[in-house]
């Protein structure tokens, strides 16, 4: 009883650990912003058009919009890749396969982020290039395609533990309703899991908006909104890591206000699926 109780005390100071941290992180994000955000005004720091940090001019609307679009593609890319490599690993691929294919999505999780920039610079941006002639190939649809590839592990081992998790009788149950092996996953397991899917979505996409250094080395950096998949592209965090080194004084303290506009978008998208994993209960 007693060695429980411990346990139950562990347990729960770690998660409130984890809550504190968050807090903190929140107090110290907002409490430096708020100043900075008035005396800027808020309309002309979230929705201003020029960023000209030198003449005091902080307006990142095209940053969120390439952040928006950036992510936007990466998932659109990376989910249904993901969903159906989990789905193949946990009902239809081979044991030995398995057995290989498996180490290759942990591995695949663990490259660092500036490798798979390194990857892009050379691999995807030329192919960009070649297909839309006439650019440098540094754009949103390159910067979306490594981010697609660094959110596929994420995606595939948590959608598959997932799907692992449920009980056999949902699968076995529509086989005995006379469904094939692909009708009873994709119509009664992959519904069911539909929660634990929607989570590796939700981590999916906190690693495709969080992303610096590889987005850093591809999406040409370009303080824009994009109209077509072939021009550069600079997101909020890029905007945070590219200037952060020599920004001081007001620049610095509006380094920090962009990185609350971060927080709340990452926030704002948690809590939107969270929502819809909840509503679809």
């Amino acid at each position: 009883m007693l060695k429980e109780r411990v346990f139950q005390g562990l347990f729960a100071l770690s998660a409130g650990f984890s809550i504190f941290a968050v807090g903190v992180i929140a107090i110290f994000l907002f409490f430096n912003a708020f100043a900075t955000i008035s005396q800027i005004g808020f309309l002309e720091f979230i929705f201003g058009m020029d960023w000209y940090p030198d003449e005091e001019i902080f307006g990142i609307f095209p940053m969120i919009v390439g952040s928006i679009y950036v992510t936007a593609l990466a998932i659109a890319l990376g989910v249904p890749i993901g969903v159906l490599s989990a789905v193949y690993l946990a009902y239809f691929c081979p044991k030995r396969l398995k057995g290989i294919i498996i180490p290759a999505v942990e591995l695949l999780g663990a490259i660092p982020s500036v490798v798979y920039g390194f990857f892009g610079l050379v691999i995807i941006v030329p192919l960009v290039s070649n297909i839309f002639s006439g650019v440098s190939g540094k754009s949103v649809l390159a910067a979306s395609l490594i981010l697609a590839i660094m959110v596929l592990p994420t995606i595939i081992l948590v959608s598959k533990a997932a799907i692992e998790a449920l009980p056999k009788s949902y699968y076995e149950g529509a086989l005995a309703l006379g469904a094939t092996p692909e009708r009873a996953v994709f119509f009664a397991v992959v519904p069911a899991a539909k929660s634990g899917i929607l989570a590796s979505v939700i981590l999916g996409v906190g690693r495709a908006i969080g992303e610096a250094m590889a987005v850093i080395m591809i999406a040409g950096n370009q303080v824009q909104i994009p109209h077509s998949l072939s021009d550069g592209v600079r997101t909020l965090t890029t905007n945070i890591v590219l200037e952060m080194g020599y920004a001081a004084n007001l620049h610095k303290d509006v380094l920090i206000a962009n990185a609350v506009v971060l927080f709340v978008f990452i926030l704002i998208i948690n809590i939107s699926f969270n929502a819809l994993k909840g509503g679809k209960k």
